[in-house]
C-alpha cells in the first residue's frame, strides 16, 4: 500500500510565520484584526507549505461551505441530452468558479428523489440552490423552502404556495414569442400554427400567450396571420421527438398550414424533419420559427433555423450572481447588469431580452 502523504497543518504554517495558530486561523479564513505585515507572513508561509485549510474545519469557523446546489427537476437522460441545460450550467458554473464556489448538481425524477434533495439541503452542505426546470405540480419549492436555504429559481415561478415571494430569472418568453409571430405574419403567412412546450412549465404557457397575443392581433387588424383555429395548437414538450409527434398530428388535422411556431428549437428541429417526410419546402411552403438559439443546432439546421433568440447561459450566470451576492431576498430591489425587473410576474425577478434571429426558415 502506498503511504499517505502528510498534509502541511495549521500549527506547521504558524510556526513558518512566527505568529500564532489564532492568527492563521482568522487569515486563512478571511477574517480581519490582523495586521498586514503579520497577515502577509502568514499568506507566504501558506504559498510555501503548500497548506489547504480544511473546509470541514474551515466551515465551524465562517458558517459557509463554498458550495451551491444546482437542483434540476428533470430526469438523467433529459439532462444530458437536451443542450438548454449544459448552456445553463455553463454559465452557473463559470460564475461559481469565479468566487472559489464548488457547483454540486442534483437532479430529481420521481418522490424519493425529492425527499432525497430535501434531505440533503437540510442537511446544512450547501450555502444555496439554483433550481429550474420546475413543473407546476412540483413539490420541491415547498421543501427547499423547508430546509431554510437561500434559493434563486430560473423561470417564472408559476406555483401557488406557502413559500413566500421567490427570487427568479427568466427570459421574455411571452415577448419573444409575439415576436417570432409578428415576424411570420409579416411574410404573409395567414395559416400560423403553434408547437407548445409542456404546459405544466411557465415557459410554454408564456410562449403559448405570446403566440395567442400576436395572432388576436392580426385577427383584430383583418390582416394575416389572425386567426383563433384551436386546431393550429398543438401540444408537445421541448423534445425533437415531440415536435415530430406535434407536426404530424399539425399537417394530419390542417394541411394546409403555412407557419409554424414551434416552443424551442428542439421541438423545431423535429418539426423540421416531419416536413421533410412529408415533401414540403421550408420555407417555401411552411416557414418555421424556433425559440432558443441554442448554437451549432439551430445553424446546422436544414435549413438553418429562424429562431428567437435567449441567452440561457446569462441566464445562468445572473442566478448565480444573486444567490452569492446575498440579493436572494424579499424586497425585489436587486437588478445586476442591464437585466429588467420583471413586468407581469408576482416577485423579485429578472427579464433577461429576446431577440429575433433571421436565417432560411422563415
Amino acid at each position: 500500500m502506498p503511504e499517505a502523504v502528510s498534509r502541511p497543518t495549521l500549527e506547521a504554517v504558524a510556526a513558518r510565520a512566527g505568529v500564532s495558530r489564532a492568527t492563521v486561523s482568522r487569515v486563512v479564513n478571511g477574517g480581519y484584526g490582523v495586521r498586514e505585515p503579520l497577515a502577509e507572513r502568514v499568506r507566504r508561509a501558506v504559498a510555501e507549505l503548500g497548506y489547504v485549510p480544511n473546509q470541514a474545519a474551515r466551515s465551524l469557523v465562517t458558517r459557509r461551505h463554498d458550495a451551491v446546489a444546482v437542483v434540476i427537476a428533470e430526469p438523467e437522460t433529459r439532462v444530458f441530452t437536451d443542450p438548454f441545460f449544459a448552456l445553463q450550467l455553463r454559465g452557473i458554473s463559470k460564475e461559481l468558479t469565479a468566487h472559489d464556489n464548488q457547483l454540486v448538481l442534483l437532479l430529481t425524477e420521481g418522490r424519493d428523489d425529492h425527499a432525497r434533495v430535501a434531505r440533503y439541503l437540510a442537511g446544512g452542505h450547501v450555502d444555496g440552490a439554483l433550481v429550474f426546470s420546475l413543473h407546476l405540480d412540483d413539490p420541491l419549492p415547498g421543501l427547499i423552502h423547508d430546509a431554510g436555504v437561500p434559493t434563486v429559481f430560473g423561470g417564472r415561478p408559476g406555483w401557488r404556495d406557502r413559500t413566500g415571494t421567490p427570487v427568479y430569472v427568466d427570459s421574455d418568453n411571452r415577448g419573444g414569442a409575439r415576436t417570432a409571430v409578428r415576424h411570420l405574419v409579416s411574410l404573409g403567412r395567414t395559416r400560423i400554427a403553434h408547437l407548445t412546450g409542456a404546459l405544466d412549465q411557465t415557459s410554454a404557457v408564456d410562449r403559448l400567450d405570446g403566440y395567442r397575443d400576436a395572432t388576436a392581433e392580426g385577427a383584430g387588424a383583418g390582416g394575416p396571420g389572425g386567426t383563433g383555429d384551436p386546431a393550429l395548437v398543438v401540444e408537445s414538450d421541448f423534445t425533437p421527438a415531440g415536435g415530430e409527434r406535434a407536426m404530424r398530428e399539425l399537417l394530419d388535422r390542417r394541411p394546409d398550414v403555412d407557419a409554424v411556431f414551434a416552443a424551442n428549437d428542439l421541438t423545431a428541429l423535429g418539426a423540421l424533419r416531419v416536413l421533410r417526410e412529408r415533401g414540403l419546402r421550408v420555407p417555401e411552403d411552411v416557414a418555421v420559427v424556433g425559440f432558443d438559439d441554442m448554437l451549432p443546432l439551430a445553424e446546422q439546421s436544414d435549413p438553418p433555423l429562424t429562431t428567437v433568440r435567449q441567452d440561457i447561459e446569462r441566464m445562468g450566470r445572473l442566478m448565480a450572481r444573486l444567490l452569492l451576492h446575498g440579493t436572494a431576498s424579499p424586497d425585489g430591489t436587486a437588478s445586476p447588469d442591464d437585466a429588467g425587473p420583471a413586468a407581469d410576474a408576482p416577485g423579485p425577478g429578472l427579464i433577461l431580452p429576446t431577440t429575433l434571429i433571421r436565417r432560411a426558415s422563415a
